[in-house]
């Protein structure tokens, strides 16, 4: 990842520029995830119980909008 230096920016926008490119790459959130190692069976696992989590979150959201209208 590299950011130039615009001529007349402040170092504070430079580093506000690099850190915005760094969140939209996913540049850490990839480090984080790949920082210990997790075996295909135990990622397969945590994303099908991420999923599980998600729709119930959404049709608790969809019953509670039709309760209301």
């Amino acid at each position: 990842m590299t950011v130039k230096l615009r001529p007349g920016e402040s170092q504070e926008s430079l580093l506000k520029r690099f850190r915005k490119e760094v969140m939209k790459d996913g540049v850490l959130s990839t480090y984080r995830r790949k920082r210990w190692y997790v075996s295909k069976s135990e990622d397969r696992r945590r994303r099908r119980a991420k999923a599980i989590r998600k729709a119930r979150r959404k049709q608790a959201k969809d019953q509670a909008r039709t309760k209301r209208g």
